[in-house]
């Protein structure tokens, strides 16, 4: 394995598997700094249960469904409150959108056959199925996962659609020293590049960034000096929502994927230039 990360500082946003991703740091002779961006994510059953309770009492004209584990989740809980079937055939006699092919297996085991879809795994992607739809005057049901989605659920409104959010899993923010930390590196450039492994990763970030009055500072940090690395698609669109338009993302949706990735960025740079960068 080569050397493509030679001196450079290496930030991770990432809680789960820091250290593997640390070690392959090093080995393309990275130096490695975790910056848990991640918070907590935990079931929120007693905050969403009113809410699904409201729900299959009113019903909606459409439900939209983002994740495949909070769909599951949504029928796991309504079975607890005695209300399954309930819900079950509210949803199903909506017409039903969906995010991602672990939500379509999802919606499969419940008899359910969405009219719109993604194809690349993206909320844009979603968007883009769904703009030839009328939504208004109609009352839509958009499963969340621990976070909102600002561009669907704008997206919606803008439609003319009257938007009910249910989010089986709530976002806990991260420590908000280790976010001000990194702020402070990506603002002095004291780190050459950010790994993400989630959007709930960047949104944190950002989200911290502008209540401190200093977020266009932080997208200016990326495009100037730091780069901003990606574990898939639908990280990368949540970066690139943000702002972030300098970014790599690997083909192969992994970590290691991600690391080797950007130890090549930093090599054709450095070919490019004849020396270091």
């Amino acid at each position: 394995m080569g050397k493509g990360l030679n001196g450079k500082r290496i930030a991770i946003g990432a809680s789960r598997k820091t250290e593997e991703m640390s070690t392959l740091i090093k080995k393309q002779g990275g130096i490695p700094v975790v910056r848990s961006l991640q918070g907590t994510v935990f079931l929120a059953d007693k905050k969403v249960g009113p809410d699904l309770q409201a729900f299959v009492e009113t019903g909606a004209d459409w439900v939209i469904f983002t994740t495949g584990i909070g769909t599951e989740t949504l029928v796991s809980l309504a079975e607890k409150l005695g209300i399954g079937e309930r819900f079950l055939k509210v949803i199903r006699q909506a017409k039903a959108a969906s995010r991602g092919y672990k939500t379509i297996s999802a919606l499969k085991k419940f008899g359910i056959t969405p009219i719109a879809a993604d194809e690349d795994g993206t909320t844009k992607g979603l968007i883009e199925s769904l703009a030839s739809h009328d939504f208004a005057g109609k009352r839509v049901m958009v499963q969340l996962h621990g976070e909102n989605a600002p561009s669907l659920l704008t997206f919606l409104e803008e439609k003319g659609a009257s938007v009910f959010p249910l989010l089986p899993y709530q976002h806990v923010a991260p420590d908000q020293e280790t976010v001000a930390l990194l702020c402070e590196e990506l603002l002095n450039h004291e780190v050459d590049a950010v790994c993400f492994t989630t959007a709930v990763q960047v949104r944190s970030l950002f989200k911290f960034a502008r209540e401190k009055g200093y977020g266009e500072k932080i997208v200016q940090s990326f495009q100037d000096h730091v780069l901003a690395a990606a574990v898939g698609k639908v990280t990368a669109e949540a970066l690139k929502e943000e702002g972030v338009k300098r970014l790599l993302a690997p083909e192969l949706e992994r970590m290691g994927a991600m690391i080797v990735e950007l130890a090549r960025h930093y090599e054709a740079e450095k070919d490019l230039s004849g020396k270091e960068v």
